[in-house]
């Protein structure tokens, strides 16, 4: 009888220490990868040119860096080294003004901003001349609570994240309701359910990947709305964390030409990078005021060479990071 039992409890015990081992793969990853260098950074506290009050969108269109400097109410321009260029846009609720400008997306010659306090989207040419609204106050179809994040396919359809309708809303060109993903009004921990989405991608083929805020994770799903994965922390089920490959809000996501996915880890003060399957790879930045280091980062753009332009909210900057030589 006591052979019987010590063997159990030592089959117990094997047992979890193999749950031990793979979950501390699964939910602890090390690098896949050599770490970014830092290059460059840009701007500081005001409402000058250059300046920025509480940054939070970037977008980059050719040799230009658009970013939307939220508390000012503007989008500024510069070039790739963070010279200032012009800028556009001031509070307001007319064609062409602002009430805190979110994630953005350059696409087909123009920009399209999340209007944050005007519960719309905005389309400007790439030289910020105004030319439409898309949407409306409101948690109907193609109404939006607060849009936060853009992503537009090739096609011109528009993905667009209604915060706090917990919910993604796809439009056609003309802002004419087409899907949703998500349940209006509804937030949940669980798979297709948001907690305050914030920003939204799509890979090269097709699949929508989401920054599930408030949820502390990413979430992705096929062009026809079929949810696939999720990752960020042990299920992914709003469990925040500092460990690698978890979350505690994530903000921004941004893609390389690789499909490599970039997340901007807000409270983390850091940016994750993974690959399209989720598995992570490397982290860019650690807290602080330094060159390199970040405070409250909410966005990312990826230019043609793999750099990665991070906002870096907390800080009032804009910070450049290159791949690995």
């Amino acid at each position: 009888m006591r052979t019987k039992r010590a063997f159990l409890i030592f089959t117990i015990v094997v047992l979890l220490v193999i749950l031990a081992v793979l979950s501390s793969r699964q939910w602890f990853p090390r690098p896949q990868e050599a770490p970014y260098r830092f290059i460059l950074s840009w701007g500081k506290s005001g409402s000058g040119p250059g300046e920025f009050h509480n940054p939070i969108g970037i977008a980059i269109a050719g040799d230009r860096v658009f970013v939307s400097d939220a508390g000012n109410h503007r989008i500024q321009v510069f070039d790739r080294a963070g010279n200032f260029l012009f800028s556009f846009g001031h509070q307001g609720a007319r064609l062409g003004e602002l009430g805190r400008p979110m994630h953005m997306e350059a696409k087909g010659g123009k920009l399209y901003v999340a209007d944050y306090l005007n519960d719309r989207v905005q389309v400007f040419s790439l030289d910020g001349k105004p030319l439409r609204t898309i949407g409306s106050p409101g948690s109907g179809p193609g109404q939006f609570d607060a849009p936060s994040g853009m992503a537009v396919d090739d096609e011109g359809l528009l993905y667009v994240v209604d915060f706090f309708n917990h919910r993604v809303q796809v439009l056609d060109a003309e802002g004419r309701f087409i899907k949703q993903f998500g349940k209006t009004g509804e937030k949940g921990i669980w798979a297709a359910l948001f907690n305050y989405p914030t920003d939204v991608e799509l890979l090269p083929n097709g699949r929508l990947i989401v920054a599930d805020a408030y949820n502390d994770r990413v979430q992705v799903f096929d062009p026809n709305g079929k949810f696939l994965h999720k990752w960020g922390g042990p299920f992914a089920i709003d469990i925040p964390g500092s460990a690698p490959g978890w979350f505690k809000v994530a903000t921004g996501v941004a893609i390389d030409r690789q499909g490599s996915i970039f997340v901007a880890d807000f409270y983390n003060h850091r940016v994750q990078k993974f690959s399209s399957d989720g598995t992570f790879l490397v982290r860019l930045g650690n807290e602080g005021s330094d060159p390199g280091q970040l405070k409250l980062p909410t966005d990312m753009a990826v230019d043609e060479g793999g750099n990665v332009y991070v906002v870096d909210f907390g800080n009032d900057r804009i910070q450049k990071f290159g791949p690995p030589e």
